[in-house]
């Protein structure tokens, strides 16, 4: 029997993270209270945003910065092929459609040559742009805006995995390029809160559109009322918003654990370097995911490339093999446009980099409370499983 396992990911909890959470459930305010700000605050500060507007997940984060750039029916938004489904269906939660751009096969992301395609196949109907930093990686953010420019429509970044992640020096979610950019808490991701999201964007009209519209779309501000009442217990509902708020017990564990950021960047950097060099010294099939110009990522992913058929094996059996030596692995992600739902919607799509690269990867296992070691028995057991 296996002693010791390694998943794919997982949190990092300590002492000062649960102190946080106690220290909110012996105060008065659960929810919709000070520890909102201070952690929308804390992650404006740590990625040089104006704004940011903390949610209740990576999901409605995507959801409410579309909605706030007022996305609808007729709209169609450019999401890449290798996602997680959220991507997508926030879009469609507007009433717009999507049109699925292909990836690079070694990266699994949009390229501006990829994301031009799209656009030609969307017949001047994009209204927004959503390129994934799957992994945690970036891809020309600045050619991409440009793109997005020129057919009108916005850019908005998916970097629920890119928590810590920089592009050209400067941190993802900075918005440089973009009109906004949105974040995961989930427990996997770099920073944990359990479930919990964040729009940053350096728009204030966006900012507050999105502030109200997380609260069933009630304005409280009595300057911005229709009916200037007077009365205390007065507001308005203006917009149909939606319940996306996050809680301050939740804050609470994201803004102590945003203070370990830049350890927890340091370490999944360490890891992956030692993954890189154990790999190096196999004969494997195996190669790390590509790097990319101009990012340096904070990893959330650690993928491979792995020629299974090569290697005579299947990934099916890959995995089973793994887990019964004790390593975790899992597959990111099956392309969107592959799913049922979808499928039946756009019926088959020809995008040969997404089905390569879907086909040849495998996420192995990367979070910070992995030892020095791991990365080589995960490659050793690698070896053993796929005879080399």
């Amino acid at each position: 029997m296996v002693q010791h396992f390694l998943p794919y990911g997982r949190q990092s909890i300590d002492e000062s993270d649960i102190e946080a959470v106690v220290e909110v459930l012996r105060g008065d305010w659960l929810t919709t209270g000070p520890t909102i700000d201070a952690l929308e605050a804390a992650f404006c500060d740590a990625v040089g945003a104006a704004h940011a507007v903390a949610c209740s997940n990576g999901t409605t984060a995507l959801h409410l910065a579309l909605a706030a750039e007022r996305v609808g029916p007729g709209d169609v938004c450019i999401v890449p092929a290798v996602t997680f489904m959220a991507t997508a269906n926030a879009a469609i939660y507007c009433g717009a459609e999507v049109v699925f751009a292909d990836v690079d096969p070694d990266t699994g992301l949009m390229t501006p040559d990829t994301l031009a395609d799209a656009l030609r196949r969307a017949g001047g109907k994009a209204r927004a742009v959503l390129p994934v930093h799957l992994a945690g990686q970036c891809e020309a953010l600045d050619v991409m805006a440009e793109h997005a420019e020129a057919a009108d429509a916005v850019l908005i970044e998916d970097a629920c995995h890119a928590v810590g992640s920089r592009w050209q020096g400067q941190p993802v979610g900075n918005c440089t390029h973009s009109r906004a950019a949105t974040f995961s808490f989930h427990p996997v991701k770099t920073i944990a809160a359990g479930e919990g999201g964040m729009v940053t964007t350096h728009d204030a009209a966006l900012a507050r559109r999105m502030r109200v519209l997380r609260s069933h779309g009630i304005e409280r501000d009595p300057s911005r009322h229709e009916r200037r009442a007077g009365e205390p217990w007065w507001h308005e509902m203006q917009m149909l918003g939606w319940n996306y708020r996050l809680s301050d017990i939740q804050a609470a564990l994201a803004l102590s654990q945003l203070k370990r950021l830049g350890d927890f960047t340091a370490r999944r950097g360490a890891l992956a370097q030692a993954y890189d060099a154990a790999l190096a010294g196999t004969k494997l099939p195996v190669s790390p995911l590509a790097r990319t110009a101009d990012c340096e990522p904070c990893l959330h992913l650690y993928p491979v490339r792995i020629a299974f058929e090569a290697a005579g094996v299947s990934r099916a059996d890959v995995m089973a093999a793994l887990a019964a030596r004790g390593v975790g692995s899992q597959v990111h992600y099956i392309p969107v446009p592959d799913q049922p739902w979808y499928k039946a919607r756009h019926g088959e799509q020809e995008l040969p980099g997404a089905r390569h690269y879907y086909e040849h990867t495998l996420s192995l296992p990367l979070y910070v409370g992995m030892t020095d070691e791991d990365p080589g028995f995960v490659v050793e057991m690698l070896a053993e499983v796929l005879g080399g």
